[in-house]
């Protein structure tokens, strides 16, 4: 599933060729893809026809285009992609929602494969989205509060990379950034939340911000074809992954070979020997 730095990645594409454009048409081409705007495709569409699009914002992994008051909210799902291209280029099977414009250039095609990203319309929505309201703010956020992050991260009874991918605590985190800012921090992924100092939080949400902004600067990570930005273009972030999908690799710190445990129905990768496993963890 996309993370911060590849929905940033998104974000940015929108805000350069799609933002003061105006909406000249919306065709719904397949229904599971506004299914979270209760009011239904046709309320989708007629919401959207005919109006201005404006700033493109983020929290964690949803995004989301000024309509006026209103807010077009976009959550990628595991290959969700926001395409932007010539009009009269074919439609793939896998787009889900068509916008054109009136000025007649470039559309912006939702195309998504296994169906479970999602578009709607959020009423008054323009500066946070209801829906979202819920959701913590990102490290890269003015929003973003370390001594208050520090305490309720403190007051969780679990582990720390359990609690790195609560999106009601800390948004943007997921599987892949969490092992790479952990192994950064030299902090084992079973390690207690409630027993890390403020210094070792401190330290590690400055991991998180290092390899969020690396990974931007990279275009984000790629692991297949479902991950794109806005031209269709993959991002290299990849190659600078020290131990996420690298079991068995040398660690580029130490040279022991990464290791990779079953976690949460996904994997945790770590290194045995910089991340040493507590005695007592909680994950």
């Amino acid at each position: 599933m996309p993370e911060l730095p590849e929905v940033e990645t998104v974000r940015r594409g929108l805000a350069e060729f799609v933002t003061g454009r105006t909406i000249d048409e919306v065709q719904v081409l397949h229904p599971r893809a506004v299914r979270r705007h209760l009011a239904g495709p046709a309320d989708f569409a007629a919401s959207l026809r005919g109006r201005e699009l404006g700033a493109a914002r983020r929290r964690g992994k949803y995004l989301w285009l000024g309509v006026e008051d209103d807010a077009l909210l976009a959550h990628l799902g595991m290959s969700g992609q926001l395409l932007v291209g010539p009009p009269d280029e074919p439609l793939s099977p896998h787009v889900r929602v068509r916008f054109t414009f009136a000025d007649d250039g470039p559309d912006l095609r939702f195309t998504d494969q296994r169906t479970f990203g999602h578009l709607l319309v959020d009423r008054g929505g323009a500066e946070l989205p209801s829906v979202i309201a819920h959701i913590a703010a990102d490290p890269l956020e003015p929003a973003f509060d370390l001594a208050a992050f520090t305490g309720r991260l403190r007051s969780k009874r679990t582990g720390i990379k359990r609690a790195l991918l609560d999106q009601s605590l800390i948004s943007g985190v997921g599987n892949i950034y969490a092992d790479e800012a952990l192994w950064r921090s030299k902090l084992h992924w079973a390690r207690a939340a409630d027993r890390l100092r403020p210094a070792e939080v401190a330290g590690l949400i400055g991991e998180v911000k290092e390899v969020f902004c690396l990974a931007l600067q990279a275009g984000g990570t790629t692991f297949d074809s479902l991950y794109v930005n806005v031209n269709g273009e993959s991002g290299y972030f990849e190659r600078s992954l020290a131990v996420y999908g690298r079991a068995g690799l040398p660690c580029p710190r130490c040279g022991t070979p990464v290791r990779r445990d079953p976690f949460m129905n996904r994997s945790a990768y770590s290194c045995p020997s910089c991340q040493p496993r507590p005695r007592r963890g909680r994950w």
